[in-house]
């Protein structure tokens, strides 16, 4: 064997040797000047630099490799779900903040009505009440079988009215405001329910339940199947929902 790596030819008993086998590949690794030996049993071994010189099969470091890439392709995994789920995270929040905002305008909307009542000449004043504009009595029922809409704007007005809900995205604007007004669609919606509550007397005119729900869409990702808010509405994976009771205590305080 005096050919080089290219060209070399094998012999055995004076015959040339068509096929390849592990000592083959043994000899072309050593004239690579690899650190490589050939055992009597066709395996070839990688040489340790320890004392003893034991080295690994290559099956073992298949195995090896196969362990380590196995380790790798669950760390890369993980860090593919926690970024998930942080971004599911804010999408949570956001949505918790807008339906917050959404009971705040309420209570603004009912503070508000209590002032126009007492800035009349003789309050109480005849056709006032404390839910004027919320669209939840029996005669103007809106908010209360369909729901509306409002965003920070919204003072229960002819000019800044509670909306019948239509399913609208909100759009947040160049400072971060979200509203129905002008900026870029978000992928959030909010939906405003108020229903009247019997009190202990069983009547329905001093207390309110309000509803802020504030769904999103979602892109498919491998922990749930992608949502979309106007199509999907509030689902366990992708809706927010805070509620508050309110009353109208100023009016029982001022009798």
């Amino acid at each position: 064997m005096k050919s080089s790596i290219i060209t070399k030819k094998y012999y055995k008993d004076g015959k040339l040797l068509t096929g390849f086998t592990l000592h083959h590949f043994c000899s072309i690794i050593v004239n690579m000047s690899i650190n490589f030996k050939s055992t009597k049993k066709d395996k070839c071994k990688f040489r340790l630099s320890g004392e003893n010189g034991e080295g690994f099969t290559i099956i073992e470091l298949i195995i090896s490799i196969f362990i380590l890439s196995v380790a790798i392709i669950g760390i890369f995994s993980a860090f593919s779900i926690m970024s998930i789920l942080t971004s599911n995270t804010v999408d949570q929040l956001t949505a918790t903040y807008l339906a917050q905002e959404g009971l705040e305008v309420i209570i603004n909307i009912r503070d508000s009505n209590w002032i126009n009542m007492d800035s009349c000449p003789n309050p109480p004043c005849s056709g006032y009440t404390w839910v004027d504009g919320l669209h939840a009595t029996d005669t103007d029922s809106i908010c209360r079988t369909n729901g509306c809409e409002v965003d920070y704007t919204t003072h229960g007005t002819d000019s800044y009215p509670v909306k019948a809900y239509l399913g609208d995205y909100l759009n947040i604007d160049a400072n971060g405001f979200y509203s129905y007004k002008t900026g870029t669609q978000s992928k959030f919606i909010r939906k405003i329910i108020i229903e009247p509550v019997l009190d202990v007397d069983g009547k329905s005119d001093h207390i309110i339940k309000v509803i802020s729900q504030v769904y999103w869409d979602g892109k498919a990702n491998i922990l749930h199947r992608g949502y979309n808010a106007k199509n999907d509405g509030c689902t366990p994976y992708n809706c927010v929902t805070t509620e508050e009771m309110l009353y109208d205590w100023y009016n029982y305080v001022n009798q």
